[in-house]
């Protein structure tokens, strides 16, 4: 296969990734009380998120390579 189709797949891992990551970082607050979406606390749990998923994302990018 060409590098070309690797290097699409491991883009889409990585923002399949960021995507699930700052999704679930975002509502990881709610599990402890925290109600509202839109609190400061949802947006720094949505920004760790992504960076972790970017994180796993590479990781998983170069297993699959």
């Amino acid at each position: 296969m060409s590098v070309l189709y690797y290097k699409d797949m491991n883009k889409m891992t990585i923002s399949i990734c960021m995507t699930a990551g700052t999704i679930i970082g975002g509502f990881i607050p709610t599990w402890f009380g925290d109600a509202n979406l839109f609190d400061a606390w949802s947006i720094i749990g949505g920004l760790v998120g992504g960076i972790a998923g970017i994180w796993l994302g590479v990781k998983l990018g170069k297993m699959l390579s």
